[in-house]
């Protein structure tokens, strides 16, 4: 009897892709494994991993990620999950929603920022929402 060995894939989110400078992407951007941005997207980004924006890189679109690493410039909004680091060179123009915040010196966003858990925000969500709604029956 012939002992078959079985394929077996690689753990999704070793996978890392790659932009380079230089390249431009127009379209949405999405990944179950890590992506690392150092061209131009035009498009939102949306990974299950995480997302590094590099000093080079250019993204016009909103980026949703479970971590992210933030030394070029965003214009959109940045959703992440875990963490969200600006780093020095970083820049976003765009509201923030995330579990935790670090900017480094000289890092800026220029937007509103949302901070907590995924239940903190959802509870704040929901009782803005119920809030409005009785503001507006009033």
């Amino acid at each position: 009897m012939i002992n078959k060995k079985e394929k077996t894939l690689p753990n999704q989110s070793a996978v890392l892709n790659v932009i380079g400078e230089g390249t431009t992407i127009k379209g949405d951007l999405i990944s179950d494994g890590d992506l690392r941005i150092d061209g131009k997207v035009i498009g939102s980004i949306n990974t299950k991993a995480k997302c590094v924006i590099g000093h080079s890189a250019i993204v016009e679109g909103n980026v949703d990620a479970k971590n992210c690493d933030i030394s070029g410039k965003v214009e959109g909004d940045v959703k992440v999950s875990e963490i969200l680091l600006i780093k020095a060179q970083g820049v976003i123009n765009g509201d923030l929603r995330t579990s935790k915040l670090v900017v480094e010196n000289g890092g800026e966003f220029n937007g509103s920022c949302i901070m907590g858990n995924a239940v903190s925000i959802t509870k704040s969500q929901n009782e803005n929402s119920e809030l409005a709604r009785s503001a507006t029956a009033s």
